[in-house]
């Protein structure tokens, strides 16, 4: 939210405004005969948004820091609050990558501690949309639908340059439940992660850095990492062990420069001053999703935010201070004697306001309240050379990993993406359920292929809007080859023609990926490259990539998406598809229904506690019991959750898989929502196969810590840094 909430009342049924803090009434905290309510009215402080301000006053945002500044609680901790010395993963920044990858951790029953330096959460500014694939992992985790419904969806867009309209339209959609990008500020998405966290007993420790890290403290145990915090309001230092540390904090991060890992990339010679604030305008589509350009003075984009509010990036550039100087000397004629030099960072809410005119002419912008949030951005392309340390104990996500344009909204929902990519895998690791020297190395594999999109679609895009001749930042044959290919941005003339030329091409190729729903990982141990050539394959979906969600009959009464059954932490789902349960398909799904018995991967592997297994069917609720009878297919009929595919053929989830009727299919979806791979039902040995090459059998399994899968000499840090893997 930008700016403190009104006072309301629901007296009608519906929200009104109120003249009243009914929540701060004394009335409402006693009863008739002047007993107070056990209940306390926690402390509530109203603070300033932005260091830079316009000429119609401050703006203040309410906030409770009872409630969400963890450990700098003004009431002090809560007598629950007991954070063990020993724990699966730190979490070093509670930024939302690291809020994210705690919300998974809680749902898969790992342990975790997670600090960070800043003193509250977040209160202003930063990132201020989700992707539909955001809000997919958010719905596996039970929260999408308090985010989905914070902000608008940005459902229409507009493209102008000098003062002509170069495009309108319905902004681009996905087939995800969540269609388009939604609106929301970062410091609600973190408030709603922060109540996640209370609600299960845990805090951030607030005020607190990583000192030290130290990788092989222990090396016969089972916590092998160790590493010294210290709270720096206090003083108060502390030693935590480990089997994980997850550096996500930020794009200075003080975990990859302990670890030495470049960061590669470029520092543009392109600047962000980024507005929220109420604007008035006679621009036609003022309050719609839009990029203005102006072949002169360079290029805007307005994001419409909550109660009336704009996000608008201006862009700042030499040519800009030039412009801002010659305006600062007509205004002051002792501006030159004082120096008459002016830094964009030295930039005023108004001198901002006078470039965006300039590029939106001939239409005006007026500020029509207070500024809720400035800041000034150089945009930096940058990605650290590898995501994961060494000895795979140690890894950066979000920030800390790659650094961006804010073209795409890809900074928190790349983030997003680690996180749900990484805390999965942590989590089976931690617990013995997986072999590290297998899975670990997949997530800098699959995280920093996507990144390194990322860096080439939004710069793409940044420089188109921006006009900028500043060369593309070309990462390839950095760090372990991951197959990818550099793509050069097209050439832009600046003519009508050319960039329509551009965008066609460019929102044809990466509309999806804009929307997070294109994100094709490589061929890995969990999603082997897909068969090519003319044999069938049991789905047209490829592995590696996002699993389609389809809507779907669970019972009588209820309909919904395939998501919405895929709940579970760690847990991958078997996604059988069985036609009508009758002709030739019948016989290929009882050899698969004989895998889901004793001497099965089913059961080798973990059974319900690490699978979730479903049997999607072309059958009517009251047709399908009957069809289940018999022998043969007794141990899919105990062990699966049907679910009826009772939509018409070309919408329903066997067309949306591709799926042969005849022939049936197996799919893995991996607990990130990602296909991991496919097979016949008769050729369940795939699936053997498949969870051997990293999954370890119920038997063999122990709290493996530093042995799993790594001896005391491969536990080191990149690049081997100190004698005896200290990193300070």
């Amino acid at each position: 939210m930008a700016k403190s909430l009104g006072s309301f009342t629901w007296k009608n049924g519906f929200r009104q405004p109120s003249g009243e803090k009914s929540w701060d009434a004394e009335e409402k905290y006693f009863d008739q005969s002047k007993n107070r309510a056990h209940y306390t009215l926690p402390p509530s402080t109203e603070l300033l948004t932005s260091t830079v301000h316009n000429s119609l006053g401050l703006n203040v945002l309410r906030t409770w820091p009872t409630l969400v500044d963890g450990t700098n609680s003004p009431h002090g901790l809560p007598d629950w609050w007991d954070p063990p010395s020993k724990v699966d993963v730190l979490i070093c920044g509670a930024g939302p990558c690291g809020l994210e990858i705690a919300i998974s951790l809680l749902r898969q029953g790992v342990s975790f501690r997670i600090i960070d330096k800043a003193d509250t959460p977040l209160l202003a500014g930063r990132a201020d949309a989700v992707q539909p694939r955001f809000l997919e992992a958010l719905h596996m985790w039970g929260l999408a639908q308090e985010v989905h419904e914070e902000g608008p969806i940005l459902e229409s867009s507009s493209i102008y340059k000098d003062g002509k309209r170069l495009f309108y339209d319905r902004a681009y959609q996905s087939d995800s439940r969540y269609r388009g990008v939604h609106v929301i500020t970062q410091g609600q998405l973190e408030r709603v992660f922060i109540r996640d966290l209370i609600r299960h007993q845990k805090l951030v420790e607030r005020s607190t850095t990583a000192e030290e890290v130290e990788t092989n403290a222990d090396p016969s145990g089972t916590h092998p990492v160790r590493v010294r915090i210290k709270n720096h309001k206090s003083g108060a230092e502390e030693t935590i062990h480990a089997k994980f540390v997850v550096g996500s904090d930020g794009a200075t991060s003080g975990m990859r420069k302990r670890l030495q890992i470049p960061f590669d990339g470029n520092a543009t010679d392109i600047y962000w001053a980024i507005i929220d604030c109420v604007f008035e305008s006679d621009f036609p589509y003022i309050k719609i999703f839009g990029l203005i350009i102006n072949s002169d003075h360079g290029g805007c984009v307005i994001v419409p935010r909550e109660d009336g509010y704009l996000r608008i990036y201006v862009q700042v550039d030499t040519k800009s201070v030039q412009t801002m100087t010659e305006s600062r000397q007509a205004k002051d004629p002792t501006f030159m004697q004082s120096g008459g030099r002016v830094d964009v960072n030295s930039f005023t809410a108004e001198e901002v306001l006078e470039q965006a005119n300039r590029i939106f002419a001939p239409y005006t912008l007026r500020f029509a309240a207070p500024v809720s949030w400035f800041a000034v951005w150089r945009i930096n392309e940058r990605c650290a050379r590898s995501f994961s340390s060494e000895d795979l104990r140690v890894h950066l996500a979000g920030d800390a990993a790659h650094v961006h344009s804010a073209m795409g909204a890809f900074g928190l929902n790349a983030a997003m993406m680690d996180a749900a990519n990484l805390a999965w895998k942590l989590g089976l690791c931690s617990q013995g359920h997986a072999n590290l020297s297998s899975l670990g190395p997949t997530y800098d594999r699959e995280r920093r292929l996507h990144a390194r999109r990322i860096i080439n679609v939004s710069g793409s895009y940044l420089r188109f809007l921006c006009n900028s001749k500043f060369p593309p930042t070309n990462l390839k044959g950095l760090g372990v080859d991951l197959g990818d290919e550099y793509v050069e941005p097209p050439a832009l003339d600046g003519s009508t023609a050319g960039d329509l030329k551009f965008l066609r091409a460019f929102y044809s190729t990466h509309s999806q990926f804009l929307l997070g729903v294109d994100a094709a990982y490589g061929a890995s141990v969990i999603a082997p490259a897909s068969a090519q050539g003319t044999s069938p394959t049991p789905i047209s979906v490829l592995n590696g990539r996002r699993a389609p969600n389809p809507r779907i009959c669970f019972d009588l009464g209820t309909t919904g998406y395939l998501y919405d059954k895929m709940t579970g932490g760690a847990k991958f789902h078997i996604v059988v598809f069985g036609s009508d349960l009758q002709g030739p398909v019948r016989d290929r799904l009882a050899h698969f229904s004989t895998a889901l018995g004793s001497s099965g991967f089913y059961s080798r592997f973990g059974g319900p506690s690490r699978f979730n297994v479903f049997l999607v069917v072309k059958s009517l609720p009251f047709e399908t019991p009957g069809l289940l009878e018999g022998s043969e297919l007794s141990n899919l009929q105990r062990h699966a959750t049907v679910l009826y595919d009772d939509r018409a053929p070309d919408e329903d989830a066997h067309y949306w898989y591709g799926v042969n009727h005849a022939q049936g299919a197996v799919v893995v979806v991996r607990p990130d929502l990602w296909v991991g791979i496919s097979a016949f039902p008769d050729a369940p040995q795939t699936l053997d196969e498949y969870f051997e090459a990293f999954l370890v059998p119920v038997d063999e399994q122990v709290d493996q810590g530093l042995a799993n899968g790594f001896s005391s000499k491969e536990n080191k840090l990149v690049n081997g840094v100190g004698p005896n893997g200290n990193v300070k």
